[in-house]
């Protein structure tokens, strides 16, 4: 399966109070597993920056991937970008099969 990395900005309305927070959270936890089939949550982390929120995860497809970002934008993010992303030891054998190398 391949990897993505998920980074979500909430919507000011979903940031205000953090009482529901945790229900919301896993409402949304809950759609996606549903609507995603195959999804390997690998970490989530809270975050200080431009995004609130970022996960890492595994699906079986970019479709799945895409469904992800769609469906946390339906649940109050503004923005919700799944980055595809692989192991370093995985970038470096692609590195070097670019430069004729074997690896």
């Amino acid at each position: 399966m391949a990897t993505y990395v998920l980074m979500t900005k909430l919507s000011p309305r979903a940031i205000q109070g953090t009482s529901g927070r945790r229900e919301t959270g896993h409402d949304w936890m809950k759609k996606v597993e549903s609507l995603c089939p195959g999804i390997k949550w690998v970490a989530h982390y809270a975050l200080l920056g431009p995004y609130d929120f970022m996960d890492i995860y595994e699906a079986p497809s970019d479709d799945t991937a895409f469904r992800v970002s769609l469906l946390s934008r339906e649940h109050g993010a503004i923005s919700a970008e799944s980055w595809p992303a692989m192991p370093y030891e995985a970038f470096l054998k692609v590195s070097d099969s670019v430069e004729g190398k074997k690896g």
